[in-house]
């Protein structure tokens, strides 16, 4: 199994970069819990302040187009792969090698789109089975289903993210939901036992013959 936890760094200069609050926790339960029934895992993970989880393989990495390195160099013969980390969609197109000093007027910032793991992966062939995150403000099932189904992945587990909810928090609840059927809830409860129960529903989709 191969997953993908924490946030990406954009940098903007030296000093600065753009980022997100992301505390790769959800990430490390996943990989964490994996291991505990019996997978072997690789965690790529961006900056976290987190232990590693025993028996995990863990690759740090700073900015999305490294994390995408990372797992193009190690997905093949993966049979899992989760995308969980908070990866940054767009990146300054320029770094400023020196800080940039603040002015009396307004800064303008050209931001380019960075790769996109999840799609990457799930275009393979073969291909292991892929999972991937969705934290959202609104709307929260139509934007899952639509980047289900845009990505091409197997399953997405679908979150509510603002003040309080989602990220920098101990506790979470996830939709999870494949191309057929009804969303399956996985209620409020600590990351780590919610963790837990998505390995669960992920291995009997596998169990029941890996393409949702």
């Amino acid at each position: 199994m191969l997953v993908t936890a924490g946030a990406t760094r954009e940098p903007l200069d030296p000093v600065r970069y753009l980022g997100n609050r992301s505390s790769g926790r959800m990430g490390f339960a996943l990989a964490a819990a994996a291991r505990e029934a019996g997978a072997e895992v690789v965690l790529v993970t961006g900056p976290a302040a987190l232990a590693t989880p025993r028996g995990v393989e863990r690759v740090e990495v700073e900015r999305a187009e490294q994390m995408h390195e990372a797992v193009m160099a190690r997905i093949e013969g993966a049979d899992l792969f989760i995308g969980a980390a908070a990866v940054a969609d767009y990146r300054p197109a320029q770094e400023a090698p020196e800080k940039i000093k603040k002015g009396s007027g307004p800064l303008t910032l050209t931001l380019e789109p960075t790769p996109d793991i999840l799609r990457a992966v799930a275009a393979r062939r073969p291909r292991p089975f892929v999972v991937g995150f969705a934290a959202e403000t609104t709307d929260l099932l139509e934007h899952a289903r639509a980047k289900l189904r845009d990505k091409g992945l197997d399953l997405v587990a679908a979150n509510r993210v603002g003040p309080g909810r989602g990220l920098e928090v101990e506790r979470n609840s996830l939709e999870v939901l494949a191309a057929e059927g009804e969303p399956v809830s996985l209620p409020e409860q600590p990351k780590e036992d919610l963790a837990r129960a998505l390995i669960a529903l992920v291995a009997e989709r596998l169990e029941a013959g890996g393409r949702a």
